[in-house]
């Protein structure tokens, strides 16, 4: 769950900056990946310490470096004491329980925020269950580095676009791959969206077929996960509103237009997700109607049936009486016209209650 707050409690009473990784995910080691990368040349060199990322610094390139699994607290430390990182900064990005947001220093830029991804669905179709995973970005004049929780291939259409010689994302800066890196990472949450849609309109047709207990757990179970996705992707709408805002050299001008982009899919994406909080919010009225139309039907048909045997218990006991002058009892066809009479009534009633339209 996104409020899992799980290992927190090892952080009470340290000084602030104390380095401590604090998530939900832990990958038994760090995968680091390094794409360096200019206008006319590009490597994907294997990167065994922090210390071989110096090199790429007297380079006239970009360097994105890419850590997946915080788990070693001692790399991400490296780092920062390489590249002059404040230690809170680097308290955040092991705490992965951060709100999204931006922060703006003299020589580098922090942005957090919440890669949402729908979990692996081949053992229970049925079942929706969303991973986040908080991926922290710095942003410097020549490098940009991405600390991710789990190892995935998340980033890989954007590295395949670096590597397209022809591409756009060539030819600028940081603030560009930033641009890249944010569009990949709120883009998957139409993927995310996606399959929502495909539960709602499968619970649709649930509701209108055969609801039961089950389907109300399945709407409850969405409304839960969809409060969890609502608390991570609104506050992106802030942090992609305070990267326009800024005006710090990191970022130029002409790249305003693609953080506009971004901005509008964040835009759309809030909606979206109000809505199927709408959405899910009229299924279970549904749900509760649909319930209540199928006691009303069981309730007439038991009322219909208590209607026709009242009469017939009534003269049951009648002539259930311990009477001994009573008028039909010496009658000797008695008995079978009292049958005709337990047959007759019954069909009258019937025939009146489809004519009524109670049936």
């Amino acid at each position: 769950m996104l409020d899992s707050y799980s290992g927190i409690s090892k952080k009470v009473g340290m000084p602030p900056g104390s380095l401590i990784h604090v998530g939900d995910f832990d990958e038994d080691d760090t995968r680091i990946s390094v794409v360096d990368y200019c206008h006319g040349d590009l490597e994907e060199p294997v990167v065994e310490t922090v210390e071989d990322l110096l090199k790429f610094r007297e380079k006239d390139s970009i360097t994105w470096v890419c850590l997946e699994g915080l788990k070693n607290v001692e790399i991400t430390e490296q780092i920062g004491k390489l590249f002059d990182i404040h230690p809170l900064v680097l308290e955040d990005i092991l705490n992965t329980h951060q709100r999204p947001k931006f922060e703006e220093y003299d020589d580098y830029l922090y942005i957090v925020l919440k890669g949402l991804t729908v979990a692996d669905e081949s053992v229970d179709p049925e079942d929706f269950e969303v991973h986040y995973e908080q991926i922290s970005i710095l942003v410097l004049n020549d490098f940009v580095f991405t600390f991710k929780e789990r190892k995935d291939e998340l980033f890989l259409p954007l590295i395949q676009r670096i590597r397209n010689s022809s591409g756009r994302i060539r030819t600028l800066g940081t603030d560009y791959l930033t641009y890249g890196i944010l569009d990949t990472i709120v883009d998957q949450n139409f993927v995310l969206l996606d399959t929502m849609d495909e539960r709602v309109d499968a619970i649709e047709e649930e509701l209108l077929d055969d609801p039961d207990s089950g389907t109300l757990a399945t709407i409850q179970r969405l409304k839960r996960e969809l409060i969890d996705i609502r608390r991570a992707t609104s506050p992106q709408r802030e942090l992609v509103a305070a990267i326009l805002r800024s005006d710090h050299q990191l970022f130029s001008e002409k790249v305003d237009i693609y953080f506009r982009d971004v901005y509008d899919h964040v835009l759309r994406i809030n909606e979206s997700v109000d809505s199927y909080r709408d959405m899910l919010a009229g299924l279970l009225d549904i749900y509760v109607s649909s319930i209540s139309n199928k006691m009303n039907e069981v309730m007439k048909i038991l009322t219909v049936f208590a209607s026709i045997f009242i009469p017939l218990t009534f003269i049951a006991g009648i002539y259930g009486m311990n009477f001994e002058y009573m008028p039909e009892l010496k009658w000797k066809w008695a008995y079978p016209t009292l049958w005709l009479a337990f047959v007759t009534i019954p069909a009258v009633l019937l025939i009146y209650f489809k004519k009524k339209k109670w049936l």
